[in-house]
């Protein structure tokens, strides 16, 4: 999706969707002389998140506006608007896109009981400024025509010579990679971060390019052998109706690193309550919805990711692909690294 911000008004189940350029709107909470209402600002694009607002709705009668676009316009359209904001809740992806956010003081810290007993410690701002919703692991993909799985068991492993020209992830721009890096950091330092990084730039079997289904496709068909992403892109090819975008679930295989040591990458989908809402008990109703059982298992069958309470029932498909040791450093960490994280890939080369 471009960095266009649309709006669309969710009534429940069955009833007519509303989407529209900003250029076009009147003031958000004109939309709706109800008072039950909440104003969601969302950079999640997936169209099962609709079931996920559809059902609140059912739940509470309470309606969700809802404006879409790219997290950063999202979060400056938030900091422009200033007092007048109508927003009530942002969701975006990744942990160092909601410290951005927080560093833009735009989040009010929520203390609900439910929110900090549902949602482990690690997953959420140690103050309640934002929580996570749902987990997506960052782990090692491969060919599996042309590596044997038992040849790579770790992170540090990208780095070995032997890979060379044989791995492919995304440009050091992107967040995922950001915060990735920014995690290394925390765990390791920024020189052995560094030294990771030189070692994987050296393996590149192309300058990279493209999202994570890029990276997936790559592997599949030949031009590496090994990829850094995200597991429910992966999962996501099981249910393709092509039959040749399918069978690239069952060429990719995937290893979930470090399982004797920290366990793989974590990062998260998550959001927060905005300080200047209008509408902040049905706000908070909301990001504790999220939490519920109902509302994590539209998470985990619904874009196929990892849900964030414990007991959850995975999506078929995503359990297929199996469930690794994960890393609990808290996701809070990865913010604070995000510059150095950037300068340590600038000087390794990472493009």
């Amino acid at each position: 999706m471009n960095d266009k911000i649309t709006r669309r008004v969710f009534l429940g189940a069955g009833t007519a969707t509303l989407a529209v350029a900003v250029g076009q709107l009147g003031k958000i909470n004109e939309v709706s002389a109800q008072t039950k209402q909440l104003n969601l600002y969302s950079s999640r694009h997936y169209n099962t998140d609709r079931r996920l607002y559809d059902n609140f709705t059912r739940q509470t009668g309470i309606k969700i506006n809802l404006v879409e676009g790219e997290a950063d316009p999202l979060i400056e359209r938030i900091k422009s608007e200033g007092r007048n904001s109508p927003a009530d809740i942002l969701l975006t992806v990744d942990a160092g896109r909601l410290w951005r956010a927080d560093q833009q003081g735009i989040f009010a810290p929520v203390n609900s009981r439910i929110l900090t007993q549902r949602i482990p410690a690690h997953l959420r701002h140690p103050k309640g400024h934002w929580f996570g919703f749902s987990k997506r692991l960052r782990v090692i993909m491969y060919n599996k025509d042309r590596v044997n799985p038992r040849e790579i068991d770790s992170y540090a492993d990208l780095t070995n010579p032997k890979w060379k020209g044989k791995v492919v992830t995304r440009s050091s721009s992107n967040i995922y990679s950001q915060s990735f890096t920014a995690w290394l950091i925390d765990i390791q330092g920024e020189a052995a971060a560094e030294k990771w990084c030189r070692g994987l730039v050296a393996n590149f079997a192309r300058s990279p390019q493209g999202n994570d289904k890029a990276q997936i496709e790559a592997v599949a068909a030949g031009i590496a052998d090994l990829a850094l992403a995200n597991t429910y892109y992966l999962a996501g090819y099981a249910e393709e109706k092509d039959p040749a975008k399918r069978a690239i679930y069952d060429q990719v295989g995937v290893i979930f690193p470090d399982q004797t040591g920290r366990g793989a990458h974590v990062n998260i989908s998550g959001g927060g309550l905005i300080k200047t809402a209008p509408n902040r008990e049905s706000a908070i109703k909301f990001l504790e919805y999220l939490s519920s059982n109902e509302a994590q298992n539209f998470f985990a069958k619904g874009n196929q990711e990892y849900p964030v309470v414990r007991g959850v029932a995975l999506d078929p498909v995503l359990a297929k692909l199996g469930r690794g040791k994960e890393d609990t450093v808290s996701v809070a960490n990865y913010g604070p690294n995000l510059a150095k994280a950037v300068q340590v890939m600038n000087r390794a080369g990472w493009k």
